[in-house]
């Protein structure tokens, strides 16, 4: 599903206008990009956790030459699915819900 695609189901099921739905698609995106910016972790309840990770600099080998490199550190983003999400996924479309 690309952007657009998410702007248009927007504009079809809340009925806010095209413009308006992508205005609040791209300021959605612009808060979750500054947040994690920012290392802070973003969670999404029934969806998942977004999570910036530091890695430190380590030793690598090219794999065509064998030659030993360094690889600089960096921050990778890593996303862990609720409970929630895994389930619907898998089919079980009732777990992770309250019963009454």
């Amino acid at each position: 599903m690309t952007k657009a695609e998410i702007v248009e189901q927007i504009y079809e099921k809340v009925g806010f206008s095209k413009k308006e739905s992508a205005e609040i698609v791209e300021r959605v995106f612009d808060i979750i990009k500054e947040t994690l910016k920012e290392g802070e972790k973003v969670k999404i309840s029934g969806f998942g956790n977004f999570v910036v990770r530091e890695k430190n600099a380590r030793k690598g080998r090219n794999p065509q030459t064998g030659e030993e490199i360094r690889l600089d550190a960096r921050r990778v983003l890593t996303f862990k699915p609720s409970l929630v999400l895994k389930n619907t996924l898998n089919g079980d479309e009732t777990s992770g819900k309250v019963l009454d």
